[in-house]
């Protein structure tokens, strides 16, 4: 696995990755992590609790090939969006297989096989090459090990439990912005957000909770799943969580906080899968516009936490878009274009 994590870039490469590097070593495969981890302990410990070892990362299409060759590999997954993007054909030219995980942009890889977890994700120029749409996702043991068996009901909540978190480091400090408006909608509740930054838990100890509401930061948790689980409402980034939240048939409001996100946040929005909270830089701007579209959001959440019957229909339909067996399916496809069956391939 080839991909970088840290303050700035987050963690969403780095989980994915550790998804698929799960199923891999349930079936017997030696994996490796080959890139940069700094700044970002919970991270580290996802590599360490798992025995994986961690490599500094080639950055050059060449050092990528010594790798390679250097480590045994007979797969290479690249998950960057900064690495060389001639890469990937160096690796199959040396005869790896290779598979680029892309978010819309292959940015001219030319891997073995393309990874496009978003829904309605097309790439027409790759037939039989891309795995593409909410069948693929990567979901950490974890998640998959926390899905329900069927969509929750209509659960009536006069102070809902909501869960808030932005990625596994909240790079763009959307954690204050959400926290405001949450607050804003005067709706009892009882607040979690999960809190990366030092800098964000000191802006969201300034906030006051008003009559029937609390707030409550916690530290990045292995608890996650079980976190969402337990909550009525989750608010959270429109990243590769999207998938997490779908598996676990949350009911979840999201916050488009970053560009290469917007494609598949209204994708998801529009089809009722979540509600929409509009775009982090529009929320946080200052002046008439932030303050309408602050506005547009709070009545987006009041509504959600006065309504179990519109939450649990959000969840239905979240439950149903992503079963849990995406990175089996991915695994599948890359060991079968081994060239030999001596492969580990053990049954799931």
């Amino acid at each position: 696995m080839r991909c970088d994590a840290g303050p700035t870039r987050g963690v969403g490469h780095l989980v994915r990755c550790l998804a698929l590097a799960e199923e891999f070593l349930a079936r017997g495969a030696r994996v490796e992590f080959f890139g940069t981890v700094e700044g970002v302990g919970w991270a580290r410990r996802q590599l360490a609790d798992r025995g994986v070892p961690l490599h500094p990362g080639p950055e050059r299409p060449e050092d990528l090939v010594a790798a390679a060759r250097r480590h045994d590999l007979d797969v290479l997954v690249l998950d960057s969006y900064e690495l060389d993007p001639a890469g990937a054909g160096a690796l199959r030219a040396a005869g790896v297989v290779t598979l680029a995980v892309v978010d819309g942009d292959t940015r001219g890889q030319d891997a073995d096989v393309y990874l496009d977890q978003n829904l309605g994700a097309t790439h027409g120029a790759l037939p039989g090459r891309l795995l593409a749409g909410t069948a693929y996702p990567l979901l950490r043991d974890a998640v998959v090990a926390a899905r329900p068996a069927a969509p929750r009901p209509p659960t009536p909540a006069g102070r809902p439990r909501v869960l808030a978190f932005f990625g596994g480091t909240d790079a763009f400090g959307a954690a204050p912005v959400l926290a405001r408006v949450l607050l804003a909608t005067g709706h009892p509740m009882d607040l979690t957000v999960v809190v990366g930054r030092a800098d964000v838990e000191a802006e969201l100890a300034a906030l006051i909770p008003g009559r029937g509401q609390a707030l409550r930061p916690i530290p990045p948790t292995d608890d996650l799943p079980a976190l969402i689980t337990a909550a009525d409402l989750v608010v959270s980034a429109a990243g590769t969580s999207t998938w997490e939240l779908c598996c676990l048939g949350a009911p979840a409001a999201l916050v488009c906080v970053v560009d290469n996100q917007r494609e598949s946040y209204h994708r998801v929005v529009a089809e009722g899968i979540v509600a929409g909270l509009g775009e982090l830089p529009a929320l946080a701007a200052a002046g008439l516009p932030g303050r309408a579209a602050r506005a547009d959001a709070a009545r987006t959440l009041r509504a959600l936490l006065a309504s179990p019957e519109r939450r649990a229909a959000l969840a239905v339909r979240a439950w149903s878009t992503v079963d849990g067996h995406g990175r089996s399916r991915v695994a599948d496809t890359l060991l079968a274009l081994l060239p030999s069956p001596s492969h580990p391939t053990i049954p799931r």
